[in-house]
């Protein structure tokens, strides 16, 4: 895609706030006040039960924010965002990030929406369904990928990590309303919902190492 923007040129910055262990109350109530919270989280790499949960941000409609460094399983302040029946957590690859959430914080993120669902649901023309993928196609911006696999768990995050775990949350609420649309164009939602509910499932299949539970 040519002419394609920077991501600093689409979305207005507003400097990340990094908060240990736990959610400031303030920060609390502000996100419940909101439909829709995305959400991500940074681990020490994709084995859960061995590599820590590092970090979990979180971003709403208005650009806002939030980066809370995991020190154990008491935030009780993001446990009630994130079990909030008001508040719809959206994720790219929730299958992971619910698992991650389930695992380290003993509890379960819902209601919740994931675009690469959405996007495997509706974008069957291709199947590059990357979140770098639906940010340049549906957005028309480049994302930089490059500390994707860098060290989480360190005190001093470099600016790069801080603007690269931000980005991942910042172009999240666009794409899920460019994928919405084409969702409700196809009439594709409620099965998109429903595969949605079953996510927390999959998860503890995941955790329990229930593999091809489905196959003959």
């Amino acid at each position: 895609m040519a002419g394609a923007l920077k991501i600093t040129h689409y979305i207005e910055h507003k400097k990340p706030d990094l908060f240990e262990s736990d959610l400031p109350k303030d920060r609390l109530e502000h996100y419940l006040t909101k439909d829709l919270i995305a959400i991500d989280t940074e681990t020490r790499g994709l084995n859960i039960p061995r590599d820590r949960l590092c970090l979990v941000q979180l971003c709403d409609n208005e650009g806002v924010v939030s980066f809370i460094r995991y020190k154990s399983e008491v935030s009780p302040n993001l446990k009630k965002l994130l079990t909030s029946t008001s508040v719809t957590k959206l994720f790219h690859y929730a299958r992971f990030d619910i698992a991650v959430l389930k695992y380290y914080l003993h509890i379960e993120a819902t209601p919740l929406w994931c675009t690469k669902i959405a996007s495997k649901l509706v974008r069957t023309y291709t199947d590059r369904h990357s979140l770098k993928d639906l940010t340049k196609e549906l957005l028309n911006i480049e994302m930089d990928k490059a500390d994707q696999t860098s060290d989480w768990a360190k005190e001093d995050l470099s600016e790069s990590q801080i603007e690269y775990a931000a980005n991942d949350v910042r172009v999240l609420i666009p794409i899920y309303n460019k994928l919405k649309i084409l969702l409700e164009r196809e009439n594709l939602l409620p099965l998109a919902n429903r595969l949605y509910e079953f996510i927390p499932t999959l998860c503890e299949l995941d955790l329990n190492n229930w593999q091809n539970i489905f196959e003959h």
